[in-house]
């Protein structure tokens, strides 16, 4: 049973209410000016916060010992994306031993919500979400990520190897 409480005079006025809350303000910002080292702050951008090794921030695409994406256009990824921002255009590779590989790889990071459904979604351990989390950008244009950058950006050092051994999977026929 809920009991209903009939508001008193005092709530029926503002300014008691107002003048709470700047003694509240008040306090906290005297205190934070006589204690900063107790402060929950960081001063972005001189401290950074270090997220845990299990993170997920960008996209990565993961290639092989040779270099190549290890993408094999299955649009897996793309299906099980919820928010619909994944892109794929496959074509016929040269190699007989392989089926076909994206031309085109494409991910709307302005429309993706980071949910790993790609990186679970996807058998070849093609692509995961790495430890980077921010990208400031001016431009929509900016955001929509391609092949180049998901696979071969700077800060990758040549491209993340694929924990999947291509070997091993070539042995056991997948």
């Amino acid at each position: 049973m809920s009991i209903v409480k009939k508001p008193g005079e005092a709530s029926k006025w503002y300014l008691p209410g107002i003048l709470t809350g700047m003694g509240l303000t008040f306090k906290k910002m005297m205190g934070n000016l006589t204690k900063p080292t107790r402060m929950q702050t960081l001063n972005y951008p001189e401290e950074k916060f270090q997220y845990s090794p299990r993170f997920k921030g960008n996209h990565v695409l993961t290639v092989k010992k040779d270099g190549s994406i290890r993408c094999t256009a299955c649009m897996l990824c793309a299906t099980n994306c919820p928010a619909q921002c994944i892109t794929i255009t496959a074509a016929e590779h040269e190699d007989p031993t392989v089926e076909k590989y994206p031309i085109s790889y494409e991910i709307d990071i302005l429309r993706c919500v980071f949910c790993g459904f790609c990186e679970e979604a996807c058998p070849v351990d093609a692509i995961r979400m790495g430890p980077e989390w921010q990208r400031p950008g001016l431009a929509r244009s900016g955001f929509n990520y391609d092949i180049q950058y998901l696979a071969y950006r700077a800060n990758l050092k040549g491209g993340i190897p694929s924990r999947v051994d291509d070997q091993e999977r070539h042995d056991a026929g997948i």
